[in-house]
């Protein structure tokens, strides 16, 4: 099995690297540290799985991940994060994804997680499972936060959760400026004015955690 890890953390995909080594039988593992290298990564080599992190640099995650399915669209991909899958699962799933995981999953997860998707099936934990069903009872797919990108997502959660402009950008390692363009992206994609509508809309619908970014 030839696996990608797509991440901009050299100690995250040291470390996933070699926690595959030890428990799967792998020829390869290849590494990119951003959305275009993981491109040119599967346009080189075949890769049987893609590992791929949610918040990239330039271009984030769920973005990748629709360019990949539209070039390879056969390839599992397994979105990782540091927030609870269930803040990011129904956007990955819709575009493609094969299987969302928490970077805090222990390692035997993760295992479980690559050989379920490498043949050809999806991992859903209990939660993603729920929420998914959820989703289609409520059509949760049609609220305005569901057509946001990962990174517009971000901030929108943040601001939402009361971080001020400056915070974000040093908590995301972005300017100042680009946040306010975001949160004018966002403002406009959910029809809403400022973030006292933002936060209003987001205890409505249960979408601030803590310890999420």
């Amino acid at each position: 099995m030839n696996i990608l890890i797509a991440d901009d953390h050299p100690l995250i995909r040291k470390g996933l690297k070699q926690i595959l080594s030890d428990s799967v039988a792998i020829q390869h593992v290849y590494e990119a540290s951003d959305g275009d290298s993981a491109l040119h990564t599967l346009s080189e080599y075949a890769i049987d799985v893609l590992i791929l992190d949610i918040s990239m640099p330039d271009k984030d995650g769920i973005e990748v991940l629709k360019d990949v399915k539209v070039l390879y669209p056969d390839l599992p991909v397994l979105m990782l994060s540091i927030q609870p899958e269930t803040q990011y699962a129904l956007r990955a799933f819709r575009f493609g994804a094969s299987g969302c995981l928490n970077k805090a999953s222990a390692p035997e997860e993760l295992v479980d997680a690559i050989v379920h998707v490498h043949r050809g099936g999806r991992y859903l934990s209990e939660e993603v499972s729920d929420l998914l069903l959820q989703n289609l009872q409520q059509k949760q797919s049609d609220l305005p936060h569901e057509q946001l990108s990962e990174r517009e997502f971000q901030v929108f959660i943040m601001l939402a959760s009361g971080s001020s402009l400056a915070e974000i950008s040093e908590k995301l390692f972005l300017s100042v400026k680009t946040v306010s363009t975001y949160r004018a992206r966002l403002l406009a994609k959910m029809n809403m004015h400022n973030n006292v509508q933002l936060t209003s809309y987001a205890l409505k619908y249960d979408l601030i955690h803590t310890n999420v970014f």
